[in-house]
């Protein structure tokens, strides 16, 4: 298997595991503040850390998966990845505003995607890079997030200049929130970035 091949199937178990571990916090039914219980209203820096922590229970992860600030989880010599989440509509179901910005904003040094993006490629260090997208869908969808994502794919590449791995896509249904009732991880590998 080639290395492109194989950095893919990396991140697919990566995404696999990041999908299980949220679904096993929503299964704890754990509550972030005053929200409905539920793992879709947590912040993305309390769900890195859960992400984290489950990962760390795995035997492949060696107890190694750490947060950071930059990157938002770095698994030491194999991946640095940050985070974003897409979340159509607030824990009281209504549509929520700008909830799309934090993925498509083309500019380097803001905290979009493309901005994380920009940011990974500037990192030193022997780890592959990576962009995971956490959604939230009612089922069925309400506001669908392939649109989002594939707008993201296509700002990515053609306006900023960030080549991306084939997507990977894990999803799960049946969470516990009356609003956030699907799960969807969307992954990519970060390959290179323009100058």
């Amino acid at each position: 298997m080639g290395a492109l091949n194989q950095a893919q199937a990396e991140l697919k178990d990566i995404a696999v595991d990041v999908a299980d571990a949220l679904v096993r916090v929503d299964d704890s039914r754990s509550q972030f503040r005053s929200f409905q219980p539920g793992v879709g209203p947590f912040g993305e820096p309390q769900l890195v850390k859960l992400i984290a922590t489950r990962l760390n229970e795995l035997s492949k992860y060696q107890s190694a998966a750490c947060t950071k600030r930059s990157p938002d989880l770095l698994i030491p010599g194999k991946w640095a990845i940050e985070f974003k989440i897409a979340r159509p509509y607030g824990d009281n179901g209504k549509e929520a505003e700008n909830w799309s910005v934090n993925l498509l904003h083309p500019y380097q040094g803001n905290v979009s995607a493309i901005g994380d993006c920009y940011k990974l490629a500037k990192m030193t260090g022997l780890e592959r890079k990576a962009i995971i997208v956490i959604g939230y869908e009612h089922v069925p969808p309400k506001i669908e997030l392939i649109p989002l994502i594939k707008s993201f794919e296509v700002i990515a590449e053609r306006v900023s200049g960030i080549r991306l791995s084939a997507r990977v896509e894990i999803r799960r249904e049946g969470l516990i929130h009356p609003v956030h009732q699907a799960l969807r991880v969307f992954a990519w590998e970060v390959l290179a970035v323009a100058v």
